[in-house]
């Protein structure tokens, strides 16, 4: 009888896999890969075969029957600017990710091996939401130098999830609802959501407030002056701005909680860092809103981050006033690749097909 999804979120030197129920998570590990094992592969696609069949494995050692399965659902890689949903794992998209479109990453995998694993039993294969989803409007994409345009890079898939279960506490439906929506972690996205539509966003590697680890939105006139200092190669500045940026720079740590302990501790420079990435948040909150016009159901904190009561308070005292508060902390990649599954499997939903929703023009 099949009742299982199957949920496969490819990273680096890993594969998380999990097993769903309907809503339930019942089953779920991330599986390892050693460096030694990865450096085989020319290419991050090469692997595909190799993970498949560590999955494989992990379901046959925990008795789960492919014939159990209803569905499989990987994470959405680096395709064309697409709107974003469920989509069907076609040929088209297949060709995309293994060519590395807009570039190589692990989560080129997800559609690849849900694909090989779902052909098996003739079921079918979804991504939910990838990293490449653009709803942008037009005017969003102007950046005030010709020669740069603004991309829509950021955490879509939590985004949309959230936005789906917030819009169900109000007792519509994503597409009848205008919310800002901050994910808070390792990088910083803040997105005005019109109708179930990222309309526009601040890129978290490049712009908005400064986050554990990147440096947010900078004076560029002062950026240029560094990259024609002679202090630092292209590569060290691109360290310094995503991975060392934010409170890392300022305070040697990337881990929130160990902030919060120096603030708790009367640590004068870590509150007035903390109150300053705090700060930076709810004015991209504000700046966000402009955007929905003022028509804003719900102000949404989710991320690793949300979970700090500290950091929400502050957020929440500068904007409470634009609209509801909602708090939902963390980042479930595999309840939100389920759910948007889920949505599909019981005709809330119609899946997208790839091919149908970009230009493919090669």
């Amino acid at each position: 009888m099949r009742r299982y999804v199957l949920t496969i979120n490819p990273g680096s030197t890993s594969t998380k896999v999990a097993l769903f129920n309907g809503e339930e998570n019942v089953l779920q590990t991330n599986l390892s890969h050693s460096p030694q094992e990865l450096e085989k592969y020319q290419k991050i696609t090469d692997q595909y075969g190799y993970r498949k069949d560590i999955i494989l494995e992990w379901l046959k050692e925990n008795n789960i029957q492919l014939n159990e399965l209803i569905a499989v659902v990987g994470r959405g890689g680096l395709l064309r600017p697409m709107p974003g949903g469920t989509y069907e794992v076609s040929e088209p998209m297949i060709k995309d990710l293994n060519i590395g479109y807009q570039g190589e990453h692990a989560s080129n995998l997800g559609g690849i091996i849900a694909k090989a694993i779902a052909d098996i039993e003739g079921i079918e294969a979804y991504i939910v939401d990838p990293v490449a989803v653009d709803e942008f409007e037009d005017v969003a994409r102007i950046s005030g130098m010709p020669e740069i345009e603004r991309r829509s890079l950021g955490h879509a898939l939590n985004i949309k999830a959230v936005g789906h279960r917030v819009a169900a506490e109000f007792n519509k439906k994503f597409e009848e609802v205008n919310f800002v929506i901050a994910h808070l972690g390792g990088g910083i996205s803040v997105a005005p959501v019109r109708n179930g539509r990222i309309i526009d966003y601040n890129n978290a590697n490049e712009m908005g407030p400064f986050s554990p680890e990147r440096v947010g939105g900078l004076p560029v006139g002062d950026v240029a002056k560094l990259c024609f200092s002679g202090e630092y190669t292209a590569t060290e500045l691109k360290a310094k701005m995503r991975g060392k940026g934010g409170l890392t720079a300022y305070l040697g740590t990337n881990d929130a909680r160990e902030v919060e302990k120096m603030v708790d501790a009367g640590d004068k420079k870590a509150t007035q860092i903390y109150d300053a990435m705090a700060y930076q948040i709810a004015k991209e909150i504000g700046a966000m809103a402009t955007v929905l016009q003022g028509k804003v159901d719900a102000v949404v904190l989710t991320g690793g981050l949300a979970y700090s009561k500290n950091l929400t308070a502050y957020i929440e005292e500068r904007i409470g006033f634009i609209a509801p508060f909602r708090v939902h902390p963390g980042e479930d990649e595999m309840k939100a690749l389920n759910e948007g599954a889920q949505r599909v499997i019981k005709g809330l939903e119609k899946a997208k097909i790839y091919e149908n929703e970009v230009e493919i023009n090669d």
